[in-house]
């Protein structure tokens, strides 16, 4: 006797933050609101650190692919949402489901190698003045960038192509907004563990490593700072990584704020909302962090919107 109808292309619904209709407008305004302030602010300082020569540093060369990636990275979730939310449709296919945990995955690694690439650039700078424009040169950061763009495509590889080996059944409910792998290993039919193991060594490699190296990274930028003897000599240097360092806590926060609540708490609801911070509001407040703690940045920024009204 047959217990589970099993399809060679299954079906999958997202069911979105909630399932009530009389929220699905506040829920579209919102996230549109969100999602325009991302984009827009990002592009900003994009547009500000390509227009401004001065700006044409190591620091801003990794900021401004910081900025693409975080574009890259909320688009890959939002527009489907917004789209499921707008034509009331639930369904997304199998292959776009697989794209959409790709791509995530994807710009989720490059958001976390820039930010240790930017920690180096900072530790270099700080700890190596003399020697950074030899050290931090036009070659290594385009190579640094490469590495970062390959190890981020190569990284997402394993937990995608271990997701098309499963079978599902006809059509299955995704509690999230958007194809999660660990929310949709829980609905395959056939066995996760492969998937599993493959999911916990990725994220761990792809985690552990390079926090590690931020962490080192710091701890080097702080104990050279208490070295300086001058209070304006530690205010300069606390101020050329106070913004990188708010990005750091902001982005492993509310990444250890998701983990611990899926860990603690079992209801799966609790999880998609938390993941919320982390895939729409840190891409969202990263240009806010950058532009009001960055002398440079205003000054480019204000300069860029004075040309666009102007013309």
């Amino acid at each position: 006797m047959e217990l589970e109808n099993h399809t060679e292309i299954p079906v999958f619904l997202l069911l979105g933050l909630s399932e009530k209709p009389e929220i699905q407008s506040i829920l579209f305004g919102l996230f549109l609101s969100l999602y325009l302030v991302t984009i827009f602010g990002n592009l900003l300082i994009l547009l500000a650190i390509v227009s401004d020569p001065h700006l044409h540093t190591p620091m801003y060369f990794f900021l401004s692919n910081l900025s693409l990636s975080d574009i890259c990275f909320t688009s890959t979730t939002v527009p489907k949402m917004l789209l499921n939310i707008q034509t009331q449709n639930k369904v997304i296919t199998y292959a776009g489901c697989i794209t959409q945990m790709y791509f995530f995955t994807v710009f989720g690694l490059w958001d976390n190698l820039l930010l240790t690439a930017m920690a180096y650039d900072r530790f270099v700078a700080i700890c190596h003045p003399l020697h950074y424009p030899v050290l931090m040169n036009a070659r290594l950061c385009g190579q640094l960038l490469l590495l970062t763009w390959l190890l981020s495509v190569l990284g997402a590889l394993p937990e995608s192509l271990t997701a098309l080996r499963l079978s599902f059944c006809a059509v299955m409910e995704i509690p999230h907004y958007f194809c999660e792998l660990p929310a949709v290993l829980k609905l395959a039919c056939s066995d996760t563990f492969l998937n599993s193991v493959v999911l916990y060594i990725v994220t761990g490699v792809m985690g552990f490593f390079p926090l590690a190296g931020i962490l080192f990274s710091y701890w080097q930028i702080v104990a050279s700072i208490l070295q300086i003897s001058t209070k304006g000599g530690k205010y300069k240097a606390f101020s050329t990584c106070g913004s990188h360092l708010s990005v750091v806590c902001l982005f492993y926060g509310t990444c250890l704020g998701v983990y611990l609540s899926s860990t603690w708490t079992h209801a799966s609801w609790t999880g998609v909302f938390a993941s919320v911070f982390y895939t729409v509001v840190t891409p969202m407040m990263n240009p806010f962090i950058y532009s009001m703690r960055n002398r440079d940045m205003k000054r480019a920024l204000k300069f860029l919107l004075c040309g666009l009204m102007c013309s």
